[in-house]
């Protein structure tokens, strides 16, 4: 499988220098035992309280990217303290990354309370993914209910399947036309395949009501 090791220190200083190098050889050592592949090699000298951190971003794009699947790290405070840890943590395990921890011998360890703030956040973000499965499905319910049949009105993929990015301003206005509202708008018309905001959708009614106020002057 393959790994990514990620090694940091605090500060820049010669004695960490010689602590991110000794890091950097336990962890490919490691590795080497696990028979784990490793396809990129992270040093920073850097806080722990930081979440912003070029080297550790770069790691989780590859473990988004399905590039690697373990990031491996001396111990915990190497990963990061306090809320940047468990953002770090909550990201990687939506993505399916693994974290290992060589001083604990396997994935990393976390705590009750750190466990149990992963476990809400998980949560939130499922409420919310159903929140906005029931948004699309009553702006479609409405639609339809008011006499929209999106079967006349446009195709809405495009080569097998794809959503199209830009909606007609047509299709707009004709939902605006039956009274739903910029949020069942750009429900509806997630629902039908187009990946748009209600932001969006209000934007582009609006010029489009100046452009018909400015041809009629």
């Amino acid at each position: 499988m393959e790994a990514i090791i990620y090694a940091r220190v605090s500060t820049e200083n010669d004695v960490q220098q010689t602590s991110l190098s000794r890091q950097v050889e336990e962890l490919k050592k490691y590795c080497s035992k696990q028979n784990l592949k490793v396809v990129k090699i992270v040093e920073e000298k850097v806080s722990g309280f930081e979440q912003v951190r070029e080297g550790l971003l770069l790691a989780m794009e590859m473990i988004k990217n399905h590039k690697a699947k373990y990031l491996i790290v001396q111990d915990e405070s190497r990963l990061g303290r306090g809320a940047a840890k468990i953002a770090i943590l909550h990201q990687l395990d939506k993505w399916g990354g693994k974290v290992i921890s060589v001083d604990n011998h396997g994935p990393l360890q976390i705590n009750e309370m750190e466990g149990m703030v992963l476990e809400i956040l998980a949560l939130v973000e499922e409420y919310q993914r159903r929140l906005t499965n029931t948004k699309i499905k009553r702006g479609v319910r409405r639609a339809i209910e008011s006499g929209y049949d999106p079967s006349k009105n446009f195709g809405n993929t495009v080569g097998g399947g794809r959503p199209q990015k830009k909606v007609p301003i047509e299709e707009i206005v004709r939902l605006k036309g039956l009274k739903l509202t910029f949020e069942e708008i750009a429900a509806t018309l997630k629902g039908f395949g187009y990946d748009i905001s209600k932001a969006t959708v209000h934007r582009r009614y609006q010029k489009y009501k100046l452009e018909q106020e400015e041809k009629r002057e």
